[in-house]
């Protein structure tokens, strides 16, 4: 069985089967003009997804990060590093790439497990 969240005419924000969590790629919003702001908006979405899940940030499989510009990467780690759980830091890969909105400067994908 398959459940979904959030479902939309387009996509899903998470979909859960067999035990793990898979959400779609979150963006922030309002879209605050820092890479800090964005990232902590983003984890933010990430939590309120997983908790709606049943689990959380310490059971993250994977995430994959989308950086507008590699420059704000020293400023995306510095709150990344303040969300994660020492001891439960995911595998992780971090890319540039043209995001799908210009204002957009991080979009992360998260798989975890319930």
């Amino acid at each position: 069985m398959v459940q979904r969240f959030d479902v939309g005419a387009r996509m899903s924000e998470m979909a859960v089967h067999n035990g793990v969590c898979y959400l779609a790629g979150q963006v922030a919003v309002g879209a605050a003009p820092s890479i800090e702001a964005q990232t902590r908006e983003v984890l933010d979405a990430v939590d309120a997804l997983l908790a709606k899940a049943g689990t959380d940030k310490t059971k993250v499989l994977r995430a994959q990060i989308f950086l507008a510009d590699l420059a704000d990467f020293p400023g995306m780690n510095s709150v990344w590093d303040s969300w994660v759980v020492p001891g439960h830091t995911p595998p992780r890969a971090t890319v540039q790439a043209a995001l799908a909105k210009p204002e957009w400067k991080v979009e992360i994908v998260v798989t975890a497990a319930l």
